[in-house]
């Protein structure tokens, strides 16, 4: 049997959690907030188009008035802000924190990686060992770790 690598998992977590009462909906398109002149939002687009999310990137200069108007706390701003399905994504979020945000559908405003974690997707660097972080839920009172990451390795909580 032949295992099954990261990113089909990912699609088909994805589509699994699309299936409604016997019924498929169509997958929601992923709505990307981002400064002109960033790169690694680029590379961040690519991580979730790559684990099959359709991703629509809008480049707006005042991007602090869009995280305050989607309600992301200032201490877990990063650099761009995503909406998908009711959600707010804020910064490197992993798809397979995406993945689960859509199969457990948490009574939260969204999921934030604050700052710029080395190794998260988007932010891999060449030579650098990739930093633990923390996938935080947000917007349902305190803010709260939903996963932990490792670079692009979730680890069990």
């Amino acid at each position: 049997m032949r295992a099954i690598d990261r990113r089909t998992l990912g699609v088909l977590v994805v589509g699994a959690s699309f299936v409604v009462s016997g019924s498929v909906r169509a997958a929601p398109i992923m709505t990307v907030h981002k400064d002109p002149t960033c790169g690694c939002c680029e590379a961040w687009v690519a991580h979730v188009r790559a684990a099959g999310y359709e991703a629509r990137v809008i480049e707006v200069a005042a991007i602090n008035a869009i995280k305050a108007k989607l309600g992301v706390p200032p201490g877990l701003r990063s650099c761009h802000t995503a909406e998908i399905d009711g959600y707010v994504l804020e910064g490197h979020v992993p798809a397979t924190a995406i993945a689960r945000l859509f199969a457990e559908r948490p009574k939260v405003r969204g999921l934030a990686v604050p700052g710029m974690p080395i190794g998260s997707p988007g932010m891999e660097v060449e030579g650098r060992d990739p930093e633990s972080y923390d996938v935080i839920a947000f917007g349902d009172g305190e803010p709260r770790a939903f996963m932990r990451f490792s670079g692009g390795v979730a680890h069990l909580r």
